[in-house]
């Protein structure tokens, strides 16, 4: 198989899950990563510089990272978070690495890039953009009609969402992310959290419309079904996550959704969704284990590399 470019929006585990998946199928990988996150480490450095929010990116990064024994060791280092009671306690290392990075030049993609080549990754990693997001979600809760704001507000809110934006409406998008999709040969989408890790890159308008218009065919990978242990959209089905993407970006067209067999409940409507954006529903096993809900990086391969042939 020839070296196909590939683009793979998202954020979180679930971004550096399809990230592992694909790198075993080609070495020209862009991840597009969301900087919406305002949680734990992120988000006092956030606060702290009016930073991007670097936790995402830096999980990008490791998941890229050379598969020998400096690429991964140093991954391991990255991925570090400090203990104790101290102002470092729940800082990752590779956090406060490009945060210095950052504050040394001011050049958020250049100290992305002098991370990768300390990790020898496969690919690249980028912003979405280059300004740090918030997400303002609208629900339908119990107590009637509630707004927040935050990736873990937006997150942790029970109820039925009605409408996501990002604050500012209109951020400025990584303009190599935009050079990325005009050469890509296939777009993925997902999995992740719904609201703040998949979602906020077909909210931001020039990004949103640069995946509409590109020649690339997509690949959109729907979550497995959570437990309602689970906060974000707790017993919502993939069917429910299409709809909510066509509600915000109506011109969307996938070739291909991948959605594990458990996600059987909703499968006749899921097909009508896919089929009525131009794409195939592919119905394969995809989860680590009967009943997790996080994808098995292997399976997901074998998806991708079938699909991709």
């Amino acid at each position: 198989m020839g070296e196909q470019k590939v683009v793979s929006l998202g954020g979180g585990h679930g971004l550096a899950a399809t990230l592992t998946a694909l790198r075993g199928v080609t070495s020209e990988i862009t991840a597009v990563v969301t900087v919406a996150d305002n949680g734990g480490s992120s988000g006092r450095l956030r606060n702290e510089f009016g930073s991007l929010p670097p936790g995402d990116l830096r999980m990008a990064l490791a998941a890229l990272c050379s598969d020998d024994e400096w690429g991964r060791g140093w991954a391991e280092v990255m991925q570090y978070r400090f203990h104790g009671g101290g102002e470092l306690s729940g800082h990752a290392l590779g956090n406060l690495l490009m945060m210095a990075l950052w504050d040394m030049d001011g050049d958020a993609v250049r100290g992305i890039r002098q991370v990768g080549n300390l990790l020898r990754i496969v690919g690249e990693v980028l912003p979405m953009s280059l300004d740090p997001l918030d997400i303002e979600g609208t629900f339908n809760t119990s107590y009637g009609r509630k707004i927040v704001r935050g990736q873990v507000e937006v997150a942790t809110t029970k109820g039925r969402i009605e409408s996501l934006r990002l604050i500012p409406e209109n951020p400025r998008v990584t303009p190599q992310v935009l050079s990325a999709l005009g050469k890509a040969e296939w777009v993925t989408i997902g999995p992740g959290s719904w609201f703040s890790s998949v979602m906020p890159h077909l909210l931001l308008p020039e990004l949103a419309q640069a995946v509409v218009a590109s020649a690339a065919k997509r690949i959109m990978v729907l979550n497995l079904p959570e437990p309602d242990s689970v906060d974000e959209f707790a017993g919502s089905s993939a069917a429910d996550h299409l709809e909510f993407i066509l509600q915000h970006l109506p011109k969307l067209r996938i070739d291909y959704a991948i959605v594990d067999p458990s996600a059987s409940e909703s499968a006749p409507k899921l097909k009508g969704l896919v089929e009525g954006l131009g794409g195939e529903l592919v119905v394969a096993p995809l989860s680590q284990s009967p009943g997790s809900y996080h994808h098995d990086v292997k399976k997901l391969r074998s998806v991708f590399a079938h699909i991709m042939e």
